[in-house]
């Protein structure tokens, strides 16, 4: 991962299907939407945001259950059902104070381009379309929802020099 790129970062954006998920998408027998999020990009995302790096979601589709995910992670920046993510990027920077050029956004598929155009770093997940890919600046290593967000939070946490300190609290006596 190109990390010299990720030392100004100060916001990531994420889409959502494909990229905190594996892309499936599962409805109960009442037509609820289900959805399975890694347990590592979680843990990745809360370290990002203990270390003072906002997290926010931009989605096309409306879910409950990423909602439930944002509240149990406690991210404030959701913006769901926007099919041009680029229209979302005004009320981010209200929202967040921060230049597009201090932002990195992880997609996979043709509705994250526009924003791949707009920040700072554009990310693709190692699975994204193949367009996708040729226009990112990075591409993960991992699939999205199988530890590409927390490959992309750690590579972060690294490039700011955040990590050491990190680390010495999970494994220090």
């Amino acid at each position: 991962m190109s990390e010299s790129l990720l030392a100004k970062i100060k916001l990531l954006l994420l889409d959502v299907d494909g990229v905190l998920t594996d892309g499936s998408i599962y409805f109960d027998h009442q037509g609820e939407e289900i959805k399975a999020f890694n347990s590592k990009d979680g843990l990745g995302l809360r370290l990002l945001m203990d270390a003072g790096i906002q997290v926010g979601i931009i989605t096309a589709r409306n879910s409950k259950a990423l909602q439930h995910r944002c509240d149990n992670l406690g991210i404030e920046l959701v913006f769901q059902g926007i099919h041009n993510k680029a229209t979302a990027l005004t009320q981010i920077i209200d929202r967040s104070g921060f230049r597009p050029e201090e932002m990195a956004y992880v997609g996979d598929d043709l509705l994250d381009l526009p924003m791949f155009v707009r920040v700072g770093v554009a990310i693709a997940v190692a699975d994204a379309h193949p367009c996708v890919v040729e226009k990112a600046d990075i591409v993960t290593t991992a699939k999205g929802g199988v530890g590409a967000v927390r490959e992309v939070c750690d590579a972060i946490l690294s490039e700011k020099g955040l990590w050491d300190d990190l680390l010495a609290q999970y494994t220090s006596h």
